[in-house]
């Protein structure tokens, strides 16, 4: 089981080294200079040159990826004297940082990795970050709940009772909600409930979890904010956890137990509820799982429509301002929350199927 542990964790690292990796080429080798986004069009050949150098864009490319990894990295090689130098250990820059061997001018140090600063606001990316991810962990949680309930019941519904007509009809909404694109739905959500219906539902277009007091009393909750993309960001969810139950309960109540628990006079509702539904929500918390890390990822375009200060809007104005280090930062937490969510699923799939482990 060890071995299969470590496995997993191995196979996770490489995935995030080479999602870093790709993403920081790919932002490295379009065109755009984050220097001149800095200063403006007008600003002067010198005045760009003192800034590449500052951010370290100055060096060759090689070397800008190896000092991005040598940041993240918790334990890494940096170089006590010459300050110019990308490898450069500035202590100020790192939390919690301990060298711990120095052999000439090279130090091993043990810290937590560094996301470094952003280039517009120069706030360190974990800080923005921190501010970010909770809203949209928020958003994300709120949806899977209204798609888990709502799915539950839906799917349970269209199963007990079984009528061709409910069928149809499930099978038509649940194919909607799973071929309906996430900014295309926000759009028609915000569109008809903010905007032709707003006299009757109340509901803003615009919005995040806070918002500011018109009498300068400062930010204050709004949670009706959270309903629209919460709904939208839910819809598919919504339609995968209902068809889930449905075809699973009506595969698990054709069981020879269930007949038998039938035979022997027990009520519908503890037939169903305590036997039937214990083993057709297998399939169910399978999928929910891997939705809740997707849900992280698929809130770009939903908050981004909505406005809704999450990951989402921060990935969009860093990539509106060319802000490498918080667009790598965003990805990067993305990337590590899906890879560990899949890590455990792994680790739990391992635990009740030893088979698995020999895959």
């Amino acid at each position: 089981m060890t071995n299969y542990i470590l496995r997993r964790l191995f196979y996770g690292m490489a995935v995030l080294l080479g999602v870093v990796t790709l993403v920081f080429f790919l932002f490295t080798v379009l065109p755009g200079d984050p220097a001149r986004m800095m200063l403006g069009q007008r600003a002067d050949q010198q005045e760009i040159d003192a800034i590449r150098t500052e951010l370290g864009l100055n060096q060759p490319l090689g070397v800008q990826y190896f000092s991005y990894l040598n940041d993240l990295s918790p334990l890494s090689v940096f170089q006590t004297q010459s300050s110019g130098e990308a490898f450069f250990f500035d202590q100020k820059k790192y939390t919690y940082a301990f060298p711990l061997i120095s052999i000439g001018q090279k130090v091993l140090v043990a810290k937590l990795p560094y996301l470094r600063q952003s280039y517009q606001s120069k706030r360190l990316v974990t800080t923005i970050l921190a501010e970010a991810f909770p809203k949209t962990l928020l958003l994300a949680f709120v949806s899977v709940s209204i798609a888990l309930v709502l799915g539950l019941l839906i799917g349970l519904l269209a199963a007990v009772v079984n009528s061709p007509l409910l069928n149809r009809f499930v099978l038509v909404i649940t194919t909607m909600g799973m071929s309906l694109p996430s900014f295309f739905a926000a759009i028609l959500m915000a569109w008809i409930f903010a905007f032709l219906l707003a006299d009757y539902t109340g509901l803003n277009m615009f919005g995040s979890l806070y918002a500011v007091d018109d009498l300068g009393n400062g930010e204050y909750l709004e949670l009706k904010n959270l309903i629209l993309p919460a709904i939208t960001l839910g819809i598919r969810p919504l339609a995968i956890v209902t068809e889930l139950t449905r075809t699973s309960l009506l595969e698990v109540l054709s069981f020879d137990y269930i007949r038998t628990a039938r035979a022997k006079g027990l009520p519908a509702y503890r037939v169903i509820g305590l036997h039937a539904m214990r083993n057709a929500l297998n399939p169910v918390v399978t999928a929910i799982s891997g939705w809740f890390a997707s849900l992280l990822a698929g809130a770009v375009f939903v908050e981004y429509v909505f406005d809704w200060k999450g990951i989402g809007v921060t990935i969009v104005s860093a990539l509106e301002q060319y802000d490498l280090p918080v667009i790598m930062g965003s990805v990067l937490l993305i990337a590590l929350i899906l890879i560990l969510i899949n890590i455990f699923v792994d680790i739990l799939y391992g635990i009740l199927d030893p088979r698995i482990r020999l895959a």
